[in-house]
């Protein structure tokens, strides 16, 4: 399809000198199948031969992209007095039962469209089931299902009794087995190669001790250096400056949520060219929702706590070092759901101090340039992706505007008023912390 959408403002997702992202009044987008062909003030006969979508002064702008996710679960709340989730357990018995499992694949995809119909164009997905989320991937790369552009890890790479380990990603006792297993896992071709290498605030046996380091630094040297010979970048799991350092030290390319860092560790940022993601999201409910809300045992708020305080100050100083920071919002873990990266872009205004001008531009065309696709995606450029999305209003003066969407376009495809399945316990939780 041709398309020219007309008669909107247009945030083209870069910034101006001072920071700010400019606003273009009346400007066109032409759209020729997946391509953005001309943007700008654009004159009546340029847009012979396109369907005409009057905007009537609605806001257009890139697609937002999310670094961080889990299609392999919901977001759904935790019931009052139920058990931790045994995620090994879980696994074996999916495996085992060829239905059940297709029933989950069908799950996960759900999930990847909700992404889209939320404004995610573009999903990193960083650990999930098996080989899922390559399939998913193929499958709409091939036209076959809708769903955003995705770049996937598939499994990640744990060690015995380390996160996620024997579920999300199989468990690696030496540099030898870590190396083996990242060559399994690239012969199912995925995008990137993720490392479990702390643990996360649900491991934690001790308060005040999240993050506590997993993968000796050995084993992330192996696997890092043999995803890098397989041409695989890698993304790391990491909740403690001890983490946050031997990942860095060993050749990991983004630090995944982080930790208080310390001058050491901003120069190993600067000397690997790595980048910072910053996933507030997840943190948050365990940090300031009261017990009797989040249902997490009283040792999860303490440490949520550690780890939220964490992830914005690793965040505050790689911005004021000028090291890459993206956003990601860690979707499918509790009260996170796969419809509010709009979210997270607000807490990165809330929480880092960072305009909203900029908190949009690093959610789309800095997203892009961290995982390398910002000369495909991100802004709103001719030659570029069709990706975008319209709002009735400028979201720079109110970001939860982004949680409803007149249209959503991902590869030139076109979304007319999506409507993604909201939980709405979820949502009047998150909604007192705004």
């Amino acid at each position: 399809m041709k398309y020219a959408l007309v008669n909107g403002h247009v945030l083209d997702g870069t910034l101006e000198d001072e920071g700010r992202m400019a606003v273009h009044d009346g400007w066109a987008v032409l759209v020729d199948e997946d391509r953005i062909v001309a943007v700008g003030d654009l004159p009546a006969s340029q847009l012979m031969g396109y369907e005409v979508i009057d905007l009537a002064g609605a806001w257009v702008m890139p697609g937002l992209i999310n670094l961080h996710a889990h299609i392999a679960a919901s977001g759904k709340p935790p019931r009052a007095n139920s058990k931790p989730v045994d995620y090994k357990k879980l696994f074996d018995t999916l495996t085992k039962v060829p239905p059940v499992l297709a029933g989950y694949r069908a799950m996960c995809a759900s999930l990847a469209k909700t992404e889209l119909l939320s404004g995610v164009t573009t999903l990193r997905t960083v650990g999930g089931i098996l080989d899922f989320d390559g399939q998913i991937r193929d499958r709409i790369d091939a036209g076959k299902a809708l769903g955003p552009r995705m770049l996937v890890c598939n499994t990640g790479v744990s060690v015995p009794g380390g996160h996620f380990a024997g579920s999300l990603a199989t468990e690696a006792s030496s540099p030898e087995e870590a190396a083996a297993h990242v060559r399994q896992i690239a012969a199912t071709k995925p995008d990137w190669i993720k490392l479990m290498i702390t643990g996360g605030v649900m491991d934690a046996s001790e308060e005040g001790e999240p993050g506590v380091l997993r993968m000796p630094p050995e084993i992330v040297r192996a696997a890092c250096d043999q995803a890098h010979e397989l041409g695989s970048r890698v993304c790391a799991h990491v909740e403690s400056p001890e983490g946050v350092r031997v990942a860095l030290e060993n050749g990991v390319d983004t630090i995944e949520h982080g930790a208080q860092p310390d001058e050491q560790i901003l120069d190993l940022f600067r000397e690997r060219g790595a980048s910072d993601i910053c996933t507030i999201s997840p943190a948050l409910p365990y940090a300031l929702f009261p017990l009797e809300e989040s249902h997490a045992p009283e040792i999860a708020k303490a440490n949520g706590k550690v780890v939220m305080e964490g992830i914005i100050e690793c965040a505050k100083a790689c911005l004021s070092e000028g090291i890459p920071v993206g956003l990601g919002t860690d979707s499918g873990c509790p009260f996170i759901t796969h419809y509010d990266m709009w979210r997270e872009v607000h807490y990165f205004v809330k929480y880092c101090d960072v305009t909203p001008d900029f908190a949009l531009h690093t959610a789309t065309l800095g997203n892009a340039r961290i995982v390398g696709l910002g000369d495909e995606t991100g802004s709103l450029e001719a030659g570029k992706s069709a990706d975008l999305i319209v709002c009735d209003a400028n979201p720079l003066e109110d970001l939860s505007r982004l949680r409803k969407l007149r249209y959503v376009m991902c590869r030139g495809q076109l979304v007319k008023n999506p409507r993604p399945r909201k939980m709405a316990n979820v949502e009047k939780a998150l909604d007192r912390y705004l």
